[in-house]
């Protein structure tokens, strides 16, 4: 398996192909990008797998970076997120040359045990988000509720992302959640953890489950068209969340078409979205729907 040794110098120039089907291992994070526009192309879904707990995909808060075409496996110990884009407290404006994460995918298990607090982490302003799936394993090598552990899906701290095609499926704990201003989110897609063992493992404070996609309560503006939340609890059924999405109710936030559906009755929603919208019920498989909130 070709390693960080292979991958630091094609890593420090303009652009970087990684070509699959190989699996990349690294024992550092394999790309440090502080060069503004880089490029770094998968071809043949080229694997990145982080060693030792390191951040396998790391860009600095610089423009123009463009990540594609590849995948990035979780390895056995557990790794602080598997790709972040600019450090914590990224504020630069880089609305003139944005940096773009475009078919990139990202797993937690699947392949053999892995574990990552989260998957994606965006702190820098202005990044696209355009064709990504973020999961943690519900089936393959690896696969339980403490052997792929995997809290967090994608956090979002920086301003004006938007995001297009987001997959964000079964981490143990908040799938998405949103931090920074002014985020736009085309077409959300999700499936809760359906390997949760019973309601406690899920439970939230006074709140029964995390949310799908959670936007902060200390955010002003924000808005999400044709978001989708659903449950198939096939390991304890009676398991129950309250909403599937959870945001401030503020006059700059906006949701438009969101809906949660039980597959069969493996588990329920309360409600859509906050404490609105009906709940799911029976084996039916129908969606509850809300059209625009609020």
């Amino acid at each position: 398996m070709p390693t960080d040794a292979w991958l630091s110098p094609v890593a420090s120039a303009s652009s970087c192909r990684l070509r699959g089907p190989l699996k990349y291992s690294a024992r550092s994070s394999a790309e440090r990008s502080s060069r503004r526009s880089t490029v770094v192309l998968g071809l043949g879904l080229a694997t990145l797998i982080p060693d030792d707990g390191v951040t396998a995909v790391k860009v600095a808060d610089v423009g123009g970076v463009r990540l594609a075409g590849f995948l990035v496996d979780a390895g056995p110990a557990e790794s602080p997120a598997l790709v972040e884009i600019g450090p914590p407290g990224s504020a630069a404006d880089h609305s003139a040359d944005p940096t773009s994460v475009q078919d990139v995918f990202i797993r937690i298990g699947g392949a053999g045990p892995g574990r990552a607090d989260h998957g994606l982490v965006v702190n820098s302003d202005d990044v696209l988000i355009d064709h990504t799936w973020i999961w943690r394993a519900d089936h393959g090598d690896g696969v339980g509720w403490e052997t792929d552990r995997a809290d967090h899906g994608l956090a979002v701290n920086g301003d004006d992302v938007p995001a297009a095609g987001l997959f964000v499926e079964h981490f143990n704990k908040y799938d998405v959640q949103w931090y920074g201003e002014r985020g736009r989110t085309i077409f959300f897609q999700n499936e809760k953890a359906y390997d949760a063992p019973n309601q406690a493992a899920v439970q939230n404070g006074s709140t029964r489950g995390y949310a799908a996609y959670r936007v902060a309560g200390s955010v002003d503006v924000h808005e999400a068209w044709g978001v989708g939340s659903y449950c198939n609890h096939n390991v304890d059924p009676t398991i129950r969340q309250d909403h599937g999405f959870q945001t401030p109710v503020k006059p700059g936030i906006r949701f438009h078409h969101a809906l949660v559906v039980s597959l069969g009755g493996n588990g329920q929603y309360d409600h859509v979205i906050n404490d609105t919208g009906a709940p799911t019920s029976g084996t039916c498989t129908i969606p509850s729907v809300v059209v625009s909130y609020p």
